[in-house]
């Protein structure tokens, strides 16, 4: 009898499909000369004070477990950061936990919270991870649709039509990957009158908080209610230039943090050592750097916006993040067949936007996290591709 290791998998990792943003992004390394403006990392140096504090930490021999839900300096840094930025207060003894960046704190609160058959709402288009997490517990997610012609923020008529007894959560996705759209006050609002009398649970994933173009930043945790029934995300990655850090957190009430922490305790013990020493000076002493970062993102959309529209190309301002979501359906090619085309004949590699949900098909996804020089000289390839299509239409005329 042969070993059958595909029929003995877990069925839901086995239908898992790949992340479309990774597919793009490995097609680009096989290429000489590609522009890649794929991938959402910044291309600035971690602040040169991070950095040292972490060497310090290693020359101090800072390099055994810390506790389990983080350094306790840190989580008070983290609380005393949440206050002043939104001006709510969370316990670092018991409300705050520590992760290995963003990505497992999300998976940490759909393992708390979501059980076989349970339903979650997801803001599309979103982030990739989302989906396959609520997937591997079991739950089913369920597709909220956002569009460009309510700039692409989810509203409450669009999360009504969604909401069925079997409901258990909604993730919110604000400043949004890949659209750059963000909520105001006055729209989350409008999402907390609907949820105010359900049993749902908020996961607010808010790791480019830092990255809001026009006004302020707002969280859900700040209209009345919301609080007790959110788990907020957030993280280093994007806005101290720190993806390689793998560092962020949660915050949630201690009812529900309880549970987080047990499942980190098994799956990870703690987070790295190094990276939450250097978060502390990034809290501590950085937040001037995330200005001086975002005034150049700021610049960058700008260019980016103002170039695709030159290009015909109907785009959406983002307020938010660090990518622009370009409308490509005037082509006449698919966001699959607009990407792959592109990479292989101008050596410019975007993502499609139905990488991050169906309702994202028709788009791409750019980021702007690239030098001037790569925005400019990919602008340019994308104007003699489009100028191909062109004449390739008017000769099969």
């Amino acid at each position: 009898m042969s070993f059958e290791s595909e029929r003995l998998l877990n069925s839901n990792a086995v239908n898992l499909k790949p992340s479309g943003i990774r597919k793009f992004f490995d097609i680009a390394q096989q290429i000489d000369g590609v522009i890649s403006l794929g991938v959402g990392e910044p291309d600035f140096k971690t602040p040169w004070k991070i950095r040292q504090t972490a060497i310090d930490s290693l020359q101090n021999g800072h390099t055994c477990y810390t506790a389990n839900a983080g350094l306790l300096t840190l989580r008070k840094e983290i609380s005393k950061y949440l206050e002043n930025r939104i001006g709510v207060s969370y316990d670092p003894d018991d409300e705050i936990l520590v992760s290995v960046g963003g990505s497992e704190a999300i998976d940490l609160a759909v393992r708390a919270i979501v059980s076989p058959g349970d339903e979650v709402l997801i803001a599309e288009p979103s982030f990739v991870c989302y989906n396959p997490i609520v997937t591997m517990m079991g739950g089913i997610p369920i597709a909220v649709e956002t569009v460009v012609e309510d700039e692409f923020r989810l509203t409450p008529e669009r999360l009504k039509e969604k909401i069925t007894d079997k409901t258990k959560a909604l993730i919110l996705p604000f400043p949004n990957n890949p659209t750059g759209a963000i909520m105001r006050r006055e729209d989350l609002e409008k999402i907390a009158k609907v949820l105010k009398d359900t049993n749902i649970f908020v996961i607010s994933d808010e790791i480019y908080s830092e990255l809001t173009y026009s006004g302020k930043h707002c969280s859900i945790v700040e209209i009345d209610g919301m609080k007790e029934r959110t788990v907020l995300i957030n993280g280093f990655s994007k806005s101290f230039a720190m993806t390689g850090w793998r560092l962020g957190f949660a915050a949630a009430p201690r009812e529900i943090m309880k549970h987080m922490l047990k499942l980190h305790q098994y799956s990870i013990m703690s987070s790295p050592t190094v990276s939450q020493y250097a978060a502390i000076t990034a809290l501590d002493k950085c937040l001037p750097d995330i200005e001086e970062m975002k005034n150049e993102y700021d610049m960058r959309r700008r260019f980016v916006v103002d170039g695709f529209t030159k290009l015909g190309l109907t785009c959406f301002t983002p307020q938010g993040a660090f990518y622009v979501f370009p409308c490509i359906k005037s082509t006449g090619l698919s966001s699959d067949e607009f990407c792959e085309r592109l990479v292989q004949t101008k050596k410019v590699a975007v993502v499609p936007g139905n990488a991050f949900g169906q309702s994202g098909e028709g788009f791409i996804r750019v980021s702007y996290a690239y030098s001037i020089h790569h925005l400019k000289e990919a602008l340019v390839r994308i104007e003699d591709f489009l100028d191909e299509l062109d004449s390739q239409k008017d000769s099969e005329k």
